[in-house]
């Protein structure tokens, strides 16, 4: 019986550290993104990827909020909950603004890879996040 409870143990320690740890690396910062004809430069970038899945991507950046003043925000915005050690992300206050118009989204890319959109959420002071989500294609 203890061997069992050992090996029960080991995988689910597997399982945890392959879910939340093992695939993710942290990415090099951009100069700038491109949000339709805006260019939002990108200062003190935090970012996290992984090739297993594109939906690992997040990022947490500041950026001049009034390269946008041309652009539409769009509505269909759904930040992703990021690993808990990736502090900087927080998905559910992130849908709470975006809600409540604290913040704004803006696509980076569409359909890139295919069934995803990247995405960039703005808020007035210059913070910025941006992740992957699921398009119509997989939706």
């Amino acid at each position: 019986m203890m061997a069992f409870l050992v090996v029960v143990a080991l995988f689910a320690a597997a399982l945890v550290y392959f879910q939340l740890f093992a695939f993710y690396e942290r990415t090099e910062a951009p100069e700038t993104l491109s949000v339709g004809a805006a260019v939002l430069p990108v200062r003190n970038w935090e970012g996290i990827d992984a090739a297993s899945s594109p939906l690992k991507r997040r990022a947490c950046f500041r950026t001049d909020p009034d390269a946008l003043a041309q652009e539409e925000p769009v509505a269909d915005a759904t930040p992703l909950n990021a690993p808990f050690w990736f502090g900087c992300f927080d998905a559910g206050k992130l849908t709470a603004d975006l809600g409540a118009g604290q913040a704004s989204a803006y696509p980076v890319a569409r359909d890139e890879p295919a069934g995803f959109d990247t995405m960039v959420a703005v808020y007035p002071d210059g913070n910025a996040y941006m992740w992957r989500q699921l398009n119509e294609r997989f939706r």
